[in-house]
């Protein structure tokens, strides 16, 4: 919910509209593996980092004008932000990764290869873009500008990265450079 203007009227103080520009702060779970290096978590989401499972709980509490998020994650307190895909507006690149619902129920349907894909944070052949965002998060907007793009790049650290390519089903049907 955003946060509401204060109007006192006769020692009354009733509630006004939204401030304008201002962020709301969500809660919820997260909608899918993300990975931190110290505080931080990038919108490239390095795999080689610790990893976040999908459907911690998480809060965001605050957003500065750099970017960037402050947010706590089962109790730890973490930075997510766009170190590339800064054209996306921060508050709906948040909004993408907190989800209402877990995703545990919906992780649990699909089959075993999928799950114990998604549980390790991996990419494999048949998956659809939903599993893939759980798997590995979103791809940064800078290099894959729409989810329908029939290769997405992701990276594997800083220095290295992959790609996802998309068969004319929705399904993957290879990954490139994934370690």
């Amino acid at each position: 919910m955003k946060p509401i203007a204060p109007l006192a009227i006769a020692g009354l103080v009733l509630c006004a509209a939204p401030l304008a520009g201002a962020q709301e702060l969500i809660q919820g779970y997260t909608c899918c593996n993300l990975h931190y290096d110290k505080d931080w978590i990038s919108d490239a989401n390095w795999l080689h980092a610790p990893m976040i499972p999908a459907g911690a709980r998480i809060k965001v509490l605050s957003y500065d004008s750099s970017k960037r998020a402050t947010v706590e994650i089962d109790g730890k307190t973490l930075r997510i932000g766009q170190d590339y895909g800064k054209d996306e507006p921060l508050e709906q690149f948040i909004s993408k990764l907190v989800v209402k619902t877990p995703p545990k129920a919906k992780i649990d349907r699909y089959p075993e290869p999928v799950r114990a894909a998604i549980h390790a944070g991996k990419v494999i052949p048949g998956m659809t873009r939903e599993q893939v965002i759980i798997a590995v998060s979103y791809p940064p907007t800078h290099r894959t500008p729409t989810l329908d793009s029939p290769v997405w790049h992701h990276w594997q650290s800083r220095a290295g990265r992959f790609e996802i390519r998309w068969d004319e089903h929705g399904k993957v049907r290879e990954v490139v450079g994934q370690k």
